[in-house]
């Protein structure tokens, strides 16, 4: 009995070339065939087995929304924004209006035009796919219509209002969201909640039963719109999320192209710039060259620690106004543990970040010194300028502990950079909560965010914490020039000997401290006024 010969894969892909029929058949079940099919000259290096994931991704039905991760030069918006679209179609889930939104409109167009090189350039596909037809709007080119299928590709930018959009009787079953952040648009909170916002209120809405999301892109900010995806994928929603660097775990990820070390290396002196290394390439999120506290800075609490707190203190930084426009109050409580080297900094979960009328920031302060004093009243450190001494006055008149702080000549950025010492040491921990991580926000991202006032209230209070430590005692105003006379005719003897004595140390570094509190005095200390 004559043995039966095999047939190689080149032989199989050989006859699909040259039999409609069968090709069709094929890759309406694969997309990884597809590709091969229609896309054989983007194949230069052997398939890694990230992309045959990528692959694997756009193939399940099953899930609804996948956001893509990946280095630059990895393919994946040739596989997921150039030929997911087209197999869509073609292909096993007949999509009928697949929608592309970039960030602005040439980024679209550029997609888009890309697609229709293919169906024009590649004879094979166009034949399989059928004839179409090009749709232009006042941006240029928007739509390509394949009227054989009944199916349309659209384009549209972030900008652009998407509410209502059908072909035909179909509403979008196919959203693929490419490149739709940038650094300019991550760098507030205010632009990326509208981004959130954006997503929530446009995107998902806007499909029907059976619609599929795919967002692709890089890694611009720990608060971007793929991280906040991500983290709603980790709390369970169904989705997944994928994120892959050149290099993981010291090996590359797609060895067909990089070998070994040698070639990431020789592909990293090609870049030359850092930051687009390890942004684009191994996806990390990097700080700005001035950042003043860095990510891997940030502690998290699950419990609080059992023993009894040392300091229980809010610091206030009061904005009494509701207007739109205007900063918020905010109020910070911290819970402070330990002294000095052994100092540990628990952030109040109940963070205040509103818009308050006068009385509203009367009373949001008295419950947070209640409830961060745990039984008696934390002490409520204000920031005293212009019309804010009056809510400082009224909160005493009231019986509240509170001292109105003065900034003195320092400016924002010296003020946190004075504390930085405790997030750098492991000092602060922050807890779970949604406001905990605005707070978060503005810190890494402070000189950037539009609204500081977070960073503000904490540093006030983590400059009690500081100086408690470092002098022993109450905290009062910051200075970088000799006090006044009349400024320290309430004090003691020994209060006046030490802010002299400090100011002399001091008046040629930072400002600092005052008005102390009572300090043990040297053995050998003799009263004495010094101007």
């Amino acid at each position: 009995m004559a043995k039966k010969k095999s047939v190689s894969p080149k032989d199989i892909f050989e006859r699909l070339l040259k039999d409609r029929s069968a090709r069709i058949a094929a890759v309406r079940q694969s997309h990884l065939l597809f590709f091969h099919i229609y896309f054989s000259r983007y194949v230069k290096y052997g398939t890694a087995p990230f992309h045959k994931e990528m692959f694997e991704l756009t193939e399940n039905v099953k899930i609804p929304l996948a956001v893509i991760v990946a280095f630059r030069s990895s393919g994946k918006s040739t596989i997921v924004t150039t030929s997911y679209p087209l197999w869509s179609i073609l292909g096993e889930q007949q999509k009928k209006f697949v929608l592309i939104i970039s960030r602005v409109q040439s980024q679209a167009q550029q997609h888009l035009r890309n697609i229709r090189h293919e169906v024009e350039s590649n004879r094979i596909l166009a034949s399989d796919l059928g004839p179409f037809d090009s749709e232009h709007g006042q941006f240029g080119l928007q739509a390509l219509v394949f009227k054989k299928l009944g199916a349309k590709i659209m384009i549209a930018s972030v900008d652009q209002s998407i509410r209502g959009l059908r072909h035909l009787e179909h509403r979008p079953d196919l959203i693929i969201l490419d490149d739709v952040e940038d650094t300019a648009s991550v760098k507030t909170q205010e632009s990326r909640n509208s981004a959130w916002q954006w997503f929530t209120s446009e995107i998902l809405p806007i499909g029907s039963e059976g619609t599929r999301i795919f967002a692709v892109g890089n890694l611009l900010h720990r608060d971007s719109l793929l991280k906040r995806i991500e983290t709603q994928i980790g709390l369970g929603t169904l989705g997944v999320y994928r994120e892959y660097p050149i290099v993981k775990d010291g090996v590359p990820l797609w060895t067909a192209k990089y070998p070994d070390a040698d070639a990431i290396e020789a592909e990293r002196k090609r870049i030359m710039d850092r930051v687009a290394w390890h942004r684009e390439y191994l996806l990390e999120i990097l700080p700005d060259d001035d950042q003043l506290i860095h990510p891997q800075w940030i502690q998290r609490y699950d419990t609080l620690p059992t023993e009894r707190p040392r300091h229980t203190l809010i610091g206030l930084d009061p904005a009494i106004s509701k207007e739109a426009s205007a900063d918020c109050t905010a109020m910070v409580g911290i819970w402070v543990y330990g002294s000095k080297e052994n100092t540990r900094i628990y952030i109040y979960p109940q963070i205040v970040n509103k818009r308050l009328t006068f009385n509203e920031a009367v009373q949001e302060a008295e419950a947070l010194s209640h409830a961060v004093g745990n039984g008696s009243r934390a002490h409520i450190y204000a920031e005293k300028v212009a019309y804010q001494q009056a809510l400082i006055e009224h909160l005493k008149s009231r019986g509240n502990p509170v001292d109105g702080i003065s900034p003195g000549g320092t400016d924002k950025h010296a003020r946190l950079a004075s504390v930085t010492h405790f997030f750098e040491t492991g000092k602060v921990f922050f807890p779970k909560t949604t406001v905990a991580e605005v707070l978060i926000n503005q810190l890494l991202g402070f000189g950037v965010e539009k609204h500081d006032d977070l960073v503000d209230a904490l540093t006030l209070a983590l400059h009690q914490v500081m100086y408690k430590d470092r002098y022993g005692g109450a905290i009062g105003v910051l200075w970088n020039t000799p006090p006044r006379e009349e400024e320290m005719m309430n004090l003691s003897s020994r209060e006046k000997f030490v802010i002299m004595e400090k100011w002399r140390e001091n008046r040629n570094n930072n400002p600092f401290l005052i008005r102390g509190g009572r300090t043990p005095m040297p053995d050998d200390w003799k009263p004495r006024w010094d101007r």
